[in-house]
C-alpha cells in the first residue's frame, strides 16, 4: 500500500489535488466546473464515484467554486472549517454531507489521515493539510502570505511537498497589477513568493523528502524556471528535481 497523489490543476483559474491510499481517494479543493472536474479525473483513471471526500482549504473561488455541485451530483462528503462554511453559505448544505474541520484536530477519511493546520491568508478561517497513511506524509502549502513556526512544524519530516511559489517579487512589483493588488498578493495574508517558499524549505526537516512540487504559480508574475531555481537552491539539488503543478494539467501520479 502506497500513498499516491496528483493534481487536476493549480493556479488562480482553479485548484484540485488528489490523494489516494489503497481504495481511499480524497480531493483537496475543487475550483473547476463539474464537467471539467469529471474530465480531469478521468485523465487520472478515476471516476467521481471513486472520491470518498473533499477537504476544503478556504472560500476563494479558485478553490471552492466546484465543490457544492460536485458533492450534490455525486453524493460526496465535504470537510471544511466553520468559518469557510459560513463564508460560502454551506452551513445548510445537504444534511449529513458537511463535516466541520477543527484546525487543531486531525481526522481520518477511511485509510487517509488528514492533519489540518492554520495559515495566514485573507480568508475567514483558512487551513492547509498534511495527509498520511501511517507510513508516509504529504504536506500541502498554498495560499499563505508567509510562514509561521506552526507551518514549519507541520511540514517538517514530510516525504513529499506541494509548495506554493505564486510569484517572483520583482516580476510582481514591476508588472501591470494595480498597486493595491500588488500589496495584497505580496502581503502577510497574500501568497508566497519564490524566495519565501525557498526559506521555508531551508527552515524545515527535508531529510525524508522524495518529491517537491512548486504550485499555484502566477501565469503573469512568475515562471517555472524561476520557481525551480529558488527551490533547487534551498535544497541544493538540480532544477530537474523540482516538479511544477501546471494550471491546465496539474501533474500526474506520484508515489511515496
Amino acid at each position: 500500500m502506497a500513498l499516491t497523489f496528483a493534481s487536476l490543476g493549480s493556479g488562480s483559474e482553479g485548484n484540485a489535488l488528489i490523494v489516494r491510499v489503497a481504495e481511499t481517494v480524497v480531493m483537496m479543493d475543487c475550483g473547476f466546473g463539474l464537467a471539467l472536474t469529471e474530465t480531469k479525473l478521468s485523465a487520472l483513471g478515476l471516476t467521481p464515484a471513486d472520491i470518498d471526500g473533499i477537504v476544503v482549504t478556504h472560500e476563494h473561488g479558485d478553490h471552492v467554486s466546484g465543490v457544492a455541485r460536485f458533492a450534490r451530483r455525486h453524493g460526496t462528503r465535504v470537510w471544511m472549517t466553520h468559518g469557510t462554511a459560513r463564508a460560502v453559505g454551506f452551513e445548510k448544505f445537504t444534511e449529513g454531507m458537511l463535516n466541520y474541520v477543527d484546525p487543531r484536530k486531525p481526522f481520518a477519511i477511511k485509510d487517509i489521515n488528514v492533519n489540518p493546520y492554520f495559515v495566514p491568508h485573507d480568508a475567514v478561517e483558512p487551513v492547509q493539510y498534511v495527509f498520511d497513511d501511517g507510513r508516509a506524509k504529504l504536506g500541502v502549502l498554498t495560499d499563505t502570505g508567509g510562514s509561521t513556526a506552526h507551518i514549519e512544524a507541520s511540514l517538517s519530516g514530510c516525504d513529499a511537498l506541494v509548495l506554493e511559489c505564486n510569484h517572483d517579487l520583482d516580476l510582481l512589483m514591476n508588472g501591470p497589477y494595480p498597486i493595491g493588488l500588488k500589496r495584497r498578493v505580496s502581503g502577510r495574508f497574500g501568497h508566497l513568493d519564490n524566495n519565501t517558499a525557498a526559506q521555508i524549505l531551508s527552515a524545515i526537516d527535508c531529510s525524508k523528502l522524495k518529491h517537491i512540487i512548486a504550485a499555484h504559480l502566477s501565469q503573469r508574475n512568475n515562471t517555472p524556471a524561476l520557481a525551480q531555481a529558488a527551490l533547487a537552491g534551498a535544497l541544493r539539488c538540480t532544477v530537474e528535481d523540482i516538479g511544477i503543478a501546471q494550471q491546465d494539467s496539474g501533474f500526474g501520479w506520484r508515489e511515496i
